[in-house]
């Protein structure tokens, strides 16, 4: 009888030890997280920009503080202008439309859509007008020569001034001022970018997507347009115009330069040192002034 107690207590024993040795090696699931909430993509994002009224600078200014952490405070993206593009400068149409894409998906940006997604229309409105006026900045364009092809010795940058001025009338290429004005910043009617000044790597990448011609675009005009520019190009021509703009800007004009005049001529005049006056050199013969003569040696007769 005491022989069964010990096999019973052993048994149990053994059922315990066994009981625990399967909850340590079963992982309990976690239950399921609760999926994050967003803003719903919305498809009619840019035609609600035709209702918004034109936009408020000072609104705007309000809210570029979340767009200042990547673009600058004035959206020249000094941070890190290796991963952040320009927007100072750009047309308030230009920006709100980007921003009507990205909210809409039309134009995919994993970094740019959580921003878009809460925006209304008047937001994008009067973010566009405050970047409208800030003043774009400039970089250098690449002045390294061409080693082959038809543009063999000539630089980067002459390459690119040579198709943003001219184009290409053989393979009817327009220039690119036409849209973009000489300096780059845009002509007024349609939204074109202001491209003068804009980081050279995010201009080649642009064109290098204008020049797929593949767009998520509900209306593709605009797009179409870049689209029909940029499929002749090679790569040594985007990354020539991409320089060349990069290092675009604008000059000062008239007013400017009077205005520069007038603070220059009214600047106090520099102090003109006193002349020092030269010390005489006595002549060898002279006596030292500072000895009283000899006396004479023999004196004066009565």
């Amino acid at each position: 009888m005491r022989h069964a107690r010990v096999y019973g207590v052993a048994g149990l024993a053994v059922l315990l030890v066994g009981a625990v040795a399967f909850a340590q090696s079963t992982v309990a699931p976690l239950p399921d997280n609760p999926p994050v909430e967003t803003e719903p993509l919305d498809a009619n994002a840019v035609a609600a920009l035709a209702k918004a009224a034109p936009g408020d600078p000072q609104k705007g200014a309000q809210l570029a503080g979340a767009c200042a952490a990547c673009h600058g405070l004035d959206g020249n993206a000094d941070i890190d202008p290796t991963i952040y593009p320009r927007i100072a400068g750009q047309s308030e149409r230009y920006v709100a439309r980007q921003l009507a894409l990205f909210k809409s998906g039309e134009r995919l940006s994993p970094l740019m859509q959580p921003f878009a997604l809460p925006l209304s229309a008047q937001d994008m409105r009067d973010l566009g007008a405050h970047y409208a006026q800030q003043e774009a900045g400039a970089g250098i364009a690449d002045d390294g020569l061409v080693e082959s092809g038809p543009y063999e010795g000539m630089k980067f940058y002459e390459v690119g001034q040579k198709l943003f001025r001219s184009g290409d009338a053989e393979r009817g290429l327009p220039a690119c001022m036409a849209c973009h004005g000489p300096a780059g910043s845009g002509n007024p009617g349609p939204a074109y970018p202001h491209v003068g000044g804009q980081q050279a790597w995010y201009s080649s990448a642009r064109l290098y997507t204008y020049r797929e011609g593949v767009s998520d675009e509900q209306d593709k005009h605009l797009f179409n347009v870049m689209a029909s520019v940029a499929k002749s190009l090679t790569d040594e021509e985007i990354e020539a115009l991409a320089s060349y703009m990069q290092g675009l800007h604008a000059r000062p004009d008239p007013a400017m330069l009077a205005a520069i005049e007038a603070q220059a001529a009214a600047q106090p005049a520099p102090a003109v040192p006193l002349e020092e006056t030269p010390v005489p050199t006595p002549d060898a013969d002279e006596a030292d002034p500072g000895t009283d003569p000899a006396p004479d040696a023999t004196p004066d007769a009565d």
